[in-house]
């Protein structure tokens, strides 16, 4: 897999092989190699993963880091890398740009999959007062910590996997940190949502805390034009980390290979 980096573009990754391209979106705290697990049970697939403006390879790059910077963001680097063949896959935070961007009716893309993703309509328990208090979710070793074992997952991860989660995690610019908990979250998408005309898999996890498998029923799927959706068993919200094989196997029905 290649890595490119653009002096106005975010650092994306990009494997090529059998189309459409699976195009990674990740979420908020997230990297390009939250996917790793997944990508690795998807050989032969042509795959591109983005580092989102203001975290990890990319968290050099100056703001906003609003969800609509994200999605024009996403449109460039497709255009960046030539692809014009794909399935959208975002998760959490990603899966809301990924919602705004299929939004647009862009020529090439043939589905959307949303895992655990933030919904179009925000939950009625994301109050002002949670969206202060997730604002600091990362702003320490220990918080950072705190929020991966106690409320992001759902399973026991390996050591190598937590290390990872808590560098990319704080790996974060400050005003990317903020602005998905402050705003991003907060935002109702739902006209935009019902743009989208291509086909689109909901994926919830059993155990999701952050995007509970009811709210993705309720404040996602009614948005969506008959969308498939599926729960994956044994998992909290971090489905690409805690269940990539059932989530590659999910992607691959869905979208199988040309």
């Amino acid at each position: 897999m290649t890595s490119t980096r653009q002096l106005a573009l975010p650092t994306y990754d990009h494997r090529t092989g059998t189309g459409p391209t699976l195009v990674f979106l990740h979420y908020w705290g997230g990297s390009a190699r939250t996917w790793d697990l997944v990508v690795d049970r998807l050989p032969g697939r042509d795959i591109l993963a983005v580092d989102f403006r203001g975290w990890s390879r990319s968290n050099a790059l100056p703001g906003p880091y609003t969800l609509t910077r994200l999605a024009d963001d996403t449109v460039a680097v497709l255009a960046d890398a030539r692809i014009d063949d794909y399935v959208l896959v975002g998760h959490s935070m990603g899966g809301k740009v990924a919602q705004l961007v299929a939004a647009k009716r862009p020529t090439g893309l043939r589905g959307i999959v949303l895992v655990g993703s933030g919904p179009a309509r925000p939950a009625a328990e994301i109050t002002a007062e949670y969206r202060e208090f997730l604002s600091h979710a990362y702003d320490t070793e220990e918080s950072t910590a705190a929020a991966r074992d106690t409320v992001l997952t759902a399973t026991a991860l390996p050591a190598p996997i937590k290390a990872q989660i808590s560098r990319d995690s704080r790996a974060g610019a400050g005003a990317a940190r903020t602005e998905w908990p402050l705003h991003g979250i907060a935002e109702d998408i739902t006209e935009h949502t019902r743009m989208i005309n291509v086909p689109a898999l909901v994926v919830a996890g059993e155990h999701d805390r952050v995007e509970p498998v009811d709210v993705l029923r309720r404040n996602l799927v009614p948005f969506l034009s008959g969308a498939q959706f599926a729960v994956i068993p044994n998992t909290g919200h971090l489905i690409p980390l805690e269940a990539p094989a059932e989530l590659a196997d999910a992607i691959t029905a869905f979208a199988p290979a040309a």
